[in-house]
């Protein structure tokens, strides 16, 4: 091996270590729903799950190409374990789930319809051309029953609860909201 790589790759094992499922890993910390997702935060969890399987795909990549191997204390871990963790958990977020509910707005048959985004809950111009003012649509649109007029095709929301329970409340934005990264 490389030297040079040497502090990134045991950073990157003892992460990866951490993150294994319990049955994968006797170094696991990372909890799962019932269902199989990762679960390390109740505030946009899924921008956690989507980091962790960009990790664990990428490091399958380079053990796979450089014919690199590592063990989690005794237990070897293999390219294809990590693949297929990255696989579960990103088909997990697009719909295979206990809810059946794909977290990407727009795809598959179910999926979010009032995500907390002022753009997607709120009518358009060309549907409503008179001003709305800010009240007006915290009263108006925040907390509306229906779903949003605007798909924001594309988006993961924060996601599940660590029950695999999802609320599709746009009030609720630690489950509803797309984000890519939040505190």
């Amino acid at each position: 091996g490389d030297e040079r790589l040497e502090p990134f790759t045991r950073q990157a094992e003892e992460f990866i270590c951490r993150v294994l499922p319990k049955s994968s890993s006797p170094t696991s910390t990372t909890p799962y729903t019932p269902g199989g997702l990762m679960h390390r935060s109740g505030n946009a969890n899924l921008q956690y799950v989507a980091s962790a399987s960009f990790l664990l795909t990428t490091y399958a990549k380079y053990m796979a190409v450089s014919n690199h191997a590592f063990s989690c204390q005794n237990l070897p871990v293999t390219h294809k374990a990590l693949r297929a963790l990255a696989k579960r958990q990103v088909d997990y977020v697009l719909g295979d789930n206990p809810l059946g509910m794909s977290y990407m707005v727009g795809y598959g048959a179910r999926y979010p319809q009032r995500i907390h985004h002022r753009a997607s809950s709120m009518p358009s111009v060309a549907a409503h051309p008179a001003h709305i003012g800010c009240q007006e649509g915290y009263r108006s649109y925040l907390n509306a029953p229906g779903p949003n007029p605007n798909v924001h095709t594309g988006a993961v929301v924060g996601g599940p609860d660590e029950n695999d329970a999802f609320p599709d409340d746009r009030v609720d934005y630690a489950r509803s909201e797309p984000v890519t990264y939040t505190h």
